[in-house]
């Protein structure tokens, strides 16, 4: 009896394994054929959740902590509400933004603030740098991000500093929503950087953790590239054969 569950247990395992690869290979089949790598000329990159890492339930408990009790029903990684995306879209500023909070929690203090929102962006990994830095030798990089003056000028433009480097060092423009007026997944958008950058959708890969966006992207023509928790950057490289 023994034996037989051992060989039981074995098969088992020789077939999670098989299953593992079987999957694996699928995955790199239907990816090869939604995408054309001998097309490619251009990387448009977002960059929250992309490139530099998020911490949206920090940013939410520290909002909490000052009062703001209902911030939650406002923030989402993918897209804000009411004046946070009024802030996004430039529609106000900074000073607006941190003055409409203030006004919600009279009890906290304008940096207290400034800290709690930026709580949202974290670090950027060396390792994603690298990244940029090999695809830049052989591909065109933009970036395309729904983002505001605090998360890109000072959270994620200090991220670059930490490295010695700033974003025009890995892009070779900018789009950015607080900008343009505009944001992801709007046609808009992409139709903007589409005529400003000069390339056609067909020779373009989005790099995007939004499912909405990507959806928009491929049905504009664009190629993609969905970025999850298992889904990173690194595979990406490995997808297009750059060496690391």
């Amino acid at each position: 009896m023994l034996c037989y569950e051992k060989k039981y247990y074995f098969c088992k395992a020789v077939a999670k394994v098989i299953l593992f690869y079987f999957i694996a290979i699928l995955e790199t089949i239907f990816f090869e054929k939604m995408n054309n790598f001998n097309k490619l000329t251009t990387l448009i990159f977002d960059l929250g959740g992309v490139i530099i890492n998020l911490d949206l339930p920090l940013c939410i408990s520290k909002f909490k902590q000052l009062g703001f009790k209902d911030v939650d029903n406002y923030l989402s990684n993918y897209g804000q509400k009411d004046f946070f995306q009024q802030y996004e879209l430039g529609i106000i500023g900074t000073e607006d933004f941190v003055k409409t909070i203030a006004e919600i929690n009279p009890a906290a203090e304008n940096w207290q603030i400034i800290n709690a929102w930026c709580a949202f962006l974290q670090d950027i990994p060396k390792r994603r740098l690298e990244i940029l830095e090999k695809l830049k030798t052989k591909y065109r990089l933009l970036l395309l991000s729904n983002t505001n003056p605090l998360h890109f000028e000072t959270c994620a433009g200090n991220e670059f500093k930490k490295y010695g480097k700033k974003f025009e060092d890995f892009f070779e423009k900018c789009y950015l929503s607080y900008r343009l007026g505009i944001s992801k997944p709007s046609s808009e958008i992409f139709e903007h950087l589409i005529n400003d950058a000069a390339v056609k959708p067909a020779e373009c890969m989005l790099i995007d953790d939004g499912e909405k966006n990507i959806e928009k992207a491929q049905s504009l023509g664009f190629q993609t590239f969905y970025v999850t928790n298992d889904n990173t950057l690194e595979k990406l490289v490995d997808k297009i054969q750059i060496s690391p």
